[in-house]
C-alpha cells in the first residue's frame, strides 16, 4: 500500500501494529519508518545505523532508476532490457554475470562490465545456449543452474567470456513443473550446495485440490524438498547417486548463500500457498493472505525444516501442523525436531535471493548482514499484493541476528496498490555484491539491473 505522503507502506505489518499487536515486529522481523509512523511508534535504529530508510527528509528516489534507497546511497540503472534476468554473480575483475530464465538471441547468460566508472555497463555480451536461474562464480569457473543439471564454464583471467563448452558438474535432477530452479552456493572447503525444490504446494494426494490429504510420508522429500551438498570441482556427478542431502523439509529455498564469516549455510524459503482455497473450513481469506511466514534460517546439517507437515505462523510465532496432515489452523506442532526460523517475513512475499555483505564500501552497520530480495506476492487477495523489495537483516560475524531488519530498497512495484503482479513495474529477483562493495539488484520482468553504491560525501 502507498501512504498519502508517497512513502511505500508495509501493509500487513502496519495493520497489525495499529491493532496493537506490537510483538509482530519481533516475530516477522521487519520495520521501517513508514510502518512505525503509521502505528504511532517512533522506530529507533541502532546507534551505528545509517539514516532510517524512506523518511520524507532523507529518502532518495532516483527519477530514472524508479526505486528508493536510504539517504547516502546512489542508485543507477546498470543495464536494461536484458531479458528475464533471474540471478547475478560478480567476478573479482568487475564483470557481472546474469542468468536468464528465457534465452535471448539464443543465449541464456549475459556478461556485463562498466569500464568507465559511471555506474552503467558499457560492455554487454551474451553467451551460453542455456536457461535457468542459479549462477555463481567459484574459483576459475562460472557455474550455471539449469532445471535438471549444474554446468561449469571455464573462465580465464582477462577475458569476460568463457572458453570452450561447459562441463556437467551434476546431472539427473528430477523433472518437475514447479520449483525446478537450481540456485547454488559454495563453502570454503570445496563443497557446492544446491537447492532442489519441492514439486508441489503441500504434497497432497491430489495436487492443489480442496480437502485432499497429504501423502504420508511425503515421497517428494527423498530427492527433492531440501538442499544437497556436492563436490564443487568434480564433474559427472549424479543426483541421487552422488552428493549428500544436507537438510530436508524445505519447499523452495531460492535464497541461498554461504556465510564465510560464520562458516555456515543460510537460506530463505517460500512458504506454502492456498490455505483458504484448499481448507476454507479452517482459514479466512485474510488469514490465508497473511500466512504462512517466509522463513529465513541457518542450515544445520541433518535438520528438518518442516515442509510439508508444518508451516510457520509468524503472527503467533509458532510452528503449526499443516491441514493436509491433521491441522485445523489452530493446532501447534510441538515436535522439537523442526527448526524455528531466525525471522519470518510476511506471507507470500517470495524470497528470491540472499547475499551476505562482506564489502567495505557500506557503513559498518551492514558488515556481515544479509540482503534478501523479494519477488512480490501473487496470492494475497483480497488484500493488495505486497513484497517487491530488498530487505536487510543486521547480523554479526558469528551469524547471529543483531537487530531488526529494515527495508533497504523499495518502489519496484510502482505507485499504486497491486491486485496482480502483472501490473507491477518491476519484480526484483537477484542480488550480487561487486568487488567495489556495491550491491546489484536485478528483476525478471523488464530485464533491468540496478547498482546501489555509497555516495561520496553524502549531504547531511
Amino acid at each position: 500500500m502507498i501512504a498519502r505522503d508517497g512513502r511505500e507502506g508495509w501493509g500487513a505489518l502496519a495493520r497489525f501494529l495499529k491493532r496493537g499487536v506490537l510483538f509482530v515486529f519481533a516475530l516477522a522481523g521487519l520495520t521501517s519508518a513508514a510502518a512505525a509512523a503509521a502505528a504511532g511508534e517512533g522506530y529507533q535504529p541502532p546507534a551505528n545505523a545509517p539514516d532510517v530508510p524512506f523518511s520524507a527528509a532523507t529518502g532518495t528516489r532516483d527519477p530514472e532508476a524508479r526505486i528508493r534507497v536510504p539517504a547516502g546511497f546512489r542508485v543507477t540503472v546498470f543495464a536494461d532490457h536484458l531479458g528475464r534476468t533471474r540471478h547475478l554473480a560478480a567476478r573479482a575483475d568487475g564483470t557481472l554475470y546474469a542468468s536468464l530464465s528465457q534465452p535471448v538471441e539464443g543465449a541464456g547468460i549475459v556478461a556485463l562490465k562498466d569500464t568507465d566508472g559511471d555506474g552503467r555497463a558499457d560492455v554487454v555480451r551474451r553467451f551460453g545456449r542455456v536457461s535457468g536461474t542459479g549462477i555463481a562464480v567459484h574459483g576459475d569457473g562460472l557455474y550455471f543452474g539449469e532445471n535438471r543439471r549444474i554446468l561449469r564454464f571455464a573462465l580465464k583471467a582477462g577475458e569476460m567470456l568463457p572458453t570452450g563448452a561447459p562441463q556437467v558438474v551434476v546431472d539427473g535432477f528430477p523433472e518437475q513443473g514447479q520449483h525446478a530452479t537450481k540456485p547454488m552456493t559454495f563453502d570454503d572447503a570445496g563443497h557446492m550446495y544446491v537447492t532442489v525444490g519441492a514439486p508441489s504446494n503441500a504434497c497432497q494426494q491430489r495436487m492443489r485440490t480442496a480437502g485432499s490429504p497429504g501423502l504420508m510420508p511425503c515421497p517428494q522429500r527423498r530427492l527433492q524438498a531440501g538442499i544437497w551438498r556436492y563436490d564443487a570441482d568434480r564433474t559427472g556427478q549424479r543426483h541421487g547417486r552422488d552428493g549428500k542431502r544436507f537438510v530436508t523439509g524445505i519447499r523452495n529455498a531460492l535464497g541461498l548463500d554461504w556465510n564465510h564469516a560464520a562458516g555456515a549455510l543460510f537460506f530463505a524459503t517460500h512458504g506454502r500457498d492456498q490455505l483458504y482455497s484448499l481448507w476454507p473450513q479452517y482459514y479466512t481469506p485474510a488469514e490465508s493472505a497473511e500466512l504462512p511466514g517466509e522463513e529465513f534460517h541457518r542450515a544445520v546439517e541433518g535438520d528438518d525444516y518442516g515442509w510439508p507437515y508444518t508451516y510457520w505462523d509468524q503472527l503467533r510465532g509458532v510452528r503449526m501442523k499443516a491441514p493436509e496432515y491433521g491441522g485445523d489452523g489452530r493446532m501447534v506442532e510441538n515436535d522439537p525436531k523442526y527448526r524455528s526460523p531466525l525471522y519470518a517475513f510476511p506471507g507470500h512475499w517470495a524470497p528470491m535471493d540472499l547475499v551476505f555483505y562482506e564489502g567495505r564500501a557500506f557503513p559498518a552497520f551492514f558488515q556481515h548482514g544479509a540482503f534478501i530480495v523479494f519477488h512480490g506476492s501473487w496470492n494475497r487477495a483480497p488484500l493488495p499484493q505486497e513484497g517487491y523489495l530488498v530487505a536487510f537483516v543486521p547480523m554479526d560475524a558469528a551469524g547471529r541476528v543483531s537487530g531488526r531488519p529494515i527495508v533497504f530498497a523499495d518502489g519496484f512495484k510502482g505507485h499504486e496498490p497491486l491486485a496482480s503482479p502483472r501490473k507491477a513495474a518491476f519484480r526484483p529477483s537477484g542480488l550480487a555484491i561487486g568487488p567495489d562493495g556495491a550491491l546489484y539488484v536485478c528483476e525478471d520482468k523488464t530485464g533491468r539491473i540496478w547498482k546501489i553504491s555509497r555516495q561520496e560525501n553524502p549531504a547531511r
